[in-house]
């Protein structure tokens, strides 16, 4: 079967949010760029972790999938990828990144565990409570500390700074996106921030979220000594949630997807940019 399939099935391309996360704390944990190997294992680790979570959350969410109108030609419920492959994918994954992990430290190893109950657990939280929106969060917010632990096997307040903010900053866009589902959400008892509060008061909640994660960026780069660059870049990420936050609205939903990907690929890679030009040119 195709490749391309698989891809879609875990939205690979999706990978543009978390990835730039662990490459700004490797960069400032390293001081430079890490051994290449550290850099191998460490992308590699990402992406199995990353397929595994969302594999794992497509099997769990099939059914559901299949009765939803916006997600009803995905890959499981119309057949193109079978449930036995998509196990497989779940199980290798999750493999590969136990392995890259163990590969990088001992740490790693250690913690790989704990990280996968988290990133696979994230699939049950809808079904019980409207702060599922965290949980994802936080299954991508563990991404930076576990690529600080893969440069040096330390655990410190930086890298736990940053993770709250990248916690906050997935938990308010993944609301912005549930806006899509919140009629389908309502009648089949499924949790959100939108069902739970209402279209207006749930954008209002993501602003806040979004406000807290500028902080929380702010304090990791004044934590780790970080200059203009990444300042200059923090104002750029600003700018584009505004922009996100501007063209949605619980009347006009049809920018979604553009304040969803578009504009949060924007701001994680802005990021990146300026964490290693302030890096490189010696801060």
């Amino acid at each position: 079967m195709p490749i391309r399939k698989y891809l879609s099935l875990v939205k690979f391309e999706h990978s543009v949010f978390a990835l730039p996360f662990v490459l700004i704390a490797a960069l400032v944990h390293a001081n430079g760029l890490p051994r290449v190997g550290q850099i191998l294992w460490m992308v590699l680790a990402a992406v199995g972790a990353r397929t595994s979570a969302m594999a794992f959350n497509r099997i769990i969410d099939r059914e559901a999938d299949a009765l939803n109108p916006r997600t009803r030609d995905r890959e499981l419920p119309t057949g193109r990828i079978r449930l036995s492959r998509a196990w497989l994918l779940t199980i290798l994954a999750a493999a590969v990144f136990v392995f890259a992990a163990a590969m990088l430290n001992w740490l790693c190893f250690v913690l790989a565990f704990p990280a996968l109950v988290v990133l696979l657990g994230y699939s049950y939280t809808k079904r019980f409570t409207a702060w599922c929106h965290g949980a994802l969060g936080l299954s991508l917010g563990i991404a930076p500390v576990g690529a600080w632990i893969a440069v040096r096997p330390t655990i410190d307040l930086a890298p736990l700074v940053l993770a709250a903010g990248v916690i906050c900053w997935v938990a308010g866009f993944d609301i912005i996106y549930a806006l899509l589902d919140e009629s389908f959400d309502r009648e089949h008892g499924i949790h959100s921030a939108v069902v739970a509060l209402g279209p207006r008061r749930a954008l209002q909640l993501s602003a806040g979220l979004h406000v807290a994660f500028v902080a929380f960026v702010a304090a990791f780069g004044i934590l780790v000594g970080l200059g203009w660059f990444f300042y200059a870049s923090l104002a750029v990420v600003v700018l584009v949630l505004i922009v996100e936050h501007a063209i949605v609205s619980p009347q006009d939903l049809s920018r979604v997807n553009a304040a969803f990907f578009t504009a949060n690929g924007l701001a994680s890679l802005a990021l990146l940019v300026g964490a290693a030009l302030d890096v490189f040119g010696g801060r």
